[in-house]
């Protein structure tokens, strides 16, 4: 019997998607700029560099409640004591300040023409006097204190967000800093969906016997939806040849990428290599990780094309470790690789055998209370259970064995979901 070509890495099958994704010559068209609402555009991906048309602040203001004073009119402390000559609020513009007086204001307020310095309010004290309201000072403040300076964070024309990144809530509070109320984003990649198997049945139906519901349908939309997809959902195909490929040519036709689960294995009923073999293209077949060792990707006309494992807990770990990237790698994004830590392992894992020794593991883990990390106890690749359970995966190289103590690569799930 002939051997087996050897399993591509997990490196080498990202690294050919992502060349893929970079080799699509219309990308810059095909993923036409939109413009949203800034409110809304919550994880989408930023089409162009997004430059401020203001300085931030775009006036000197008072960092805190105080009072504004010129610092050399502060002689001494306990000396010294400022007529109040004015109340400024957040928003209002008060007039320059008279030499040797203060003027009293509020955080974010403007300081008046004439102060070069804010003494907050616990560092003063009111005093009455013949003519109203003074400050006596118990402190003797530097020029500049608990001032924040025109352009202090943003200047005008400097680049505030580049392109290609995708936005979070911070980022959306930046641009609407700078008065941007709508901003250039990606269009939403259309991403086909469907599963393959007669097993399957969806909830909501009755369970016969040897019949599972699907799950990965619910899976694979909600990650979906998690990237601003806009998915196309043809539900269940038949186990056979002819309606594999019927469902992968209308698919395709309706999307950028279509992503399939189950029939990626070499059982009698998996149909997805010989159908994507008839409609288009393989480019990738099996990759050395465990769990996930059956993946395709290829190409259906215009649309790529990844066909995932049938198993969830495969599906969850090789949706995160190359779907991902590869979705965002398609719309510009840069950085896509997954954010990764070093944490000390709490468990023992032993070696694996000689079948699977050239394979990265991917374990469920969770974090605990004493800062490592604890293992699922059934890392099966069906165990849903483990997903729920755990908070991140580890990424175990091939053949190697943890011990406890050991400090290990940890991926979180909040990072990349």
């Amino acid at each position: 019997m002939r051997n087996a070509p050897p399993l591509m890495s997990l490196n080498e099958a990202l690294s050919c998607l992502l060349t893929a994704a970079e080799e699509r010559p219309t990308i810059d068209t095909v993923y036409d700029t939109v413009y949203m609402p800034t409110i809304i555009a919550n994880r989408r991906i930023l089409a162009s560099n997004l430059t401020a048309p203001i300085n931030v602040p775009s006036f000197n203001s008072s960092q805190m409640d105080g009072y504004a004073l010129k610092a050399s009119d502060a002689i001494a402390t306990g000396k010294t004591l400022l007529p109040i000559s004015q109340c400024i609020e957040a928003g209002h513009i008060g007039v320059p300040l008279q030499p040797g007086t203060a003027a009293r204001l509020f955080t974010g307020a403007i300081i008046p023409v004439g102060a070069d310095t804010v003494v907050m309010q616990e560092d003063c004290e009111v005093v009455l006097t013949a003519e109203g309201s003074a400050i006596r000072l118990l402190h003797i403040p530097q020029a500049g204190e608990w001032t924040r300076y025109i352009g202090e964070d943003i200047r005008q024309g400097s680049i505030i967000l580049s392109a290609g990144m995708r936005l979070r809530a911070q980022d959306l509070a930046l641009a609407a800093s700078v008065g941007f109320a709508v901003l250039p984003v990606k269009r939403p990649l259309k991403v086909a969906i469907f599963s393959t198997g007669d097993e399957l049945i969806m909830p909501g139906e009755t369970l016969t016997d040897g019949a599972v519901y699907n799950s990965n349908r619910f899976l694979l939309t909600a990650l979906l939806e998690n990237l601003g997809c806009e998915i196309h959902d043809f539900g269940i195909s038949p186990d056979t040849l002819e309606a594999t490929r019927t469902a992968l040519k209308h698919a395709s036709q309706q999307s950028d990428v279509v992503i399939t689960s189950g029939g990626v294995s070499v059982g009698g009923k998996d149909y997805i290599k010989p159908a994507l073999q008839a409609e288009g293209c393989l480019r990738l077949w099996q990759i050395a990780i465990k769990p996930g060792k059956p993946l395709a990707f290829g190409e259906i006309g215009s649309s790529f094309f990844i066909g995932l494992p049938g198993n969830p807990v495969s599906s969850f770990v090789t949706f995160l470790l190359l779907v991902r990237p590869f979705l965002l790698r398609l719309q510009g994004v840069v950085d896509v690789a997954p954010p990764s830590y070093s944490i000390r392992a709490d468990f023992f894992w032993p070696k694996a055998g000689t079948r699977v020794e050239t394979r990265n593991e991917f374990l469920r883990v969770r974090r605990n209370i004493d800062g490592g990390l604890d293992l699922y106890p059934n890392q099966g690749s069906a165990v849903l259970t483990s997903l729920v359970w755990g908070d991140g995966l580890v990424d175990n190289p091939p053949g190697t064995q943890i011990n406890q103590g050991d400090w290990v690569k940890f991926i979180p799930y909040s990072e990349v979901i």
